[in-house]
């Protein structure tokens, strides 16, 4: 007798190598039901843009094609997935789930449904560890307990071996009962139309991206990853973040590197430290998922912003008079990505010279960004704010002019996205920076009274 189907539901790990549930599942011998769902709640929430989801269908048409070539479609669902995924269990006659856990407050939520589906109808579940280099709770302090600083946290998890990268299934076997849609379009989600050019999205794409990066920029990293005009960065976040490749993919090239040319260590540790930097932010959010709508340190939401709202309009649209921070602004409205020294700069501006929350930006870049990314975004933006996990606060205020001469020294960056820099077009600076610093520290000190 044939085993029962099994489905495999893909969320934010579009591909097929390295992928925890796709690899227990094929090891189970039983035919596989590949299924993503389109979850309205998610569709319709204030921070999904269209630029995130269009380049999520991209990945998704590339996820189609591979999971093809292995030997089973791609089903394509639209509606709350613990409904959806009941329905093709029972089409399919599957007995089991196989998924990868996210740490995502909504996602927890929404997991948590899909259990209670799954146990009033008898389904087995199998949730797979697979977001990151090791899953929360696996680097704990020596008394117990999460670390809510990076640098420890960072040094135990050097100190726990990664594992091994997964290899692609070989083969899959595909359900024959279980027909398919075809991947909807933007439009037919109801979102409007993308209004940046996209870079190749796919596992393809950014498994290319990783080996152009190993070759030409990893060994020398920590050099050059600090100036915005020598795109010398990985470029790899919007990958990472819908998974079109593994975090531990990345680490072992890297590692791999290493080994092979002991001289480029210092670089390439630096690397590894931003992957660690992800991991820190994701199990930040998974502890105390309270930042995902407040201050990690919650005195910090006592701060009393000023909120103007020409300032922050100003900010967006990249015409302060401050030309690194425009700069930047500009190039997120273009492109949909920010260089992260850039993003550092210009959230340090927003809420130390403009005096505007944290929280406007943080949701302007969710809006803006193709790889925004809620534990990432959440994380950098109170880190600059000074509301987060770090040591050393709030009196670390980026000057925007020395941060210019220091990242941009040439200003080539600058003259990429603000061409008029030099001519009577461009506007006088919209706040005086010595004075607003000290306006920023006193309204934090008065919170943290």
């Amino acid at each position: 007798m044939a085993a029962a189907p099994v489905i495999v539901w893909f969320r934010r790990d579009l591909r097929v190598s390295d992928h925890t549930a796709l690899h227990r599942a094929a090891g189970s011998g039983a035919p596989v039901v590949a299924v993503f769902v389109f979850d309205p709640a998610i569709l319709a929430a204030k921070d999904t843009g269209s630029r995130r989801t269009a380049f999520l269908l991209e990945c998704l048409q590339s996820l189609e094609a591979n999971l093809s070539h292995l030997g089973t479609p791609l089903i394509f669902r639209k509606g709350q997935p613990e409904v959806e995924l009941r329905s093709l269990a029972k089409e399919a006659g599957a007995k089991k789930i196989f998924f990868n856990k996210d740490v995502e407050p909504f996602s927890r939520k929404r997991d948590e449904k899909v259990l209670r589906m799954a146990r009033e109808d008898g389904l087995e579940i199998e949730a797979c560890d697979d977001l990151m280099i090791h899953p929360p709770g696996k680097v704990q302090r020596a008394a117990g307990g999460p670390y809510t600083v990076f640098t420890p946290y960072s040094r135990a998890a050097l100190g726990i071996p990664p594992h091994d990268p997964l290899p692609k299934p070989a083969k899959l076997t595909g359900a024959a009962k279980v027909k398919g849609t075809p991947l909807p379009t933007i439009q037919q989600l109801g979102l409007g139309p993308c209004d940046i050019p996209l870079p190749p999205a796919g596992e393809k794409a950014a498994q290319q991206l990783l080996r152009d990066f190993a070759a030409k920029n990893l060994r020398r990293y920590d050099s050059v990853r600090n100036f915005p005009h020598a795109d010398a960065t990985s470029r790899l976040s919007p990958h990472l973040r819908f998974g079109t490749i593994s975090v531990r993919t990345v680490l072992a090239a890297a590692r791999r590197a290493r080994a092979e040319d002991p001289s480029a260590k210092k670089q390439i540790d630096v690397f590894i430290s931003e992957l660690l930097w992800r991991d820190f932010y994701k199990q930040i959010l998974w502890e105390f998922p309270h930042v995902a709508g407040g201050s990690f340190r919650p005195e910090y939401d006592q701060i009393e912003w000023e909120n103007r709202k020409d300032l922050f309009q100003a900010w967006c649209e990249g015409r302060t008079g401050f030309p690194i921070v425009d700069a930047a602004m500009r190039q997120l409205n273009q492109t949909g990505w920010m260089h992260n020294r850039l993003r550092m700069i210009v959230a340090s501006f927003l809420t130390k010279d403009l005096l505007v929350s944290w929280q406007w930006g943080e949701r302007y870049f969710m809006q803006k960004l193709f790889d925004g990314d809620l534990a990432a975004n959440n994380g950098g933006w109170q880190w600059a704010a000074g509301t987060g996990t770090d040591a050393q606060p709030y009196f670390r205020i980026f000057n925007p002019t020395s941060q210019a001469e220091r990242f941009d020294p040439d200003g080539k960056f600058i003259a990429q996205y603000v061409p008029e820099v030099d001519s009577l077009k461009y506007p006088a600076p919209i706040v005086d920076h010595a004075r607003q610093r000290v306006r920023a520290l006193e309204m934090y000190k008065k919170a943290r009274a």
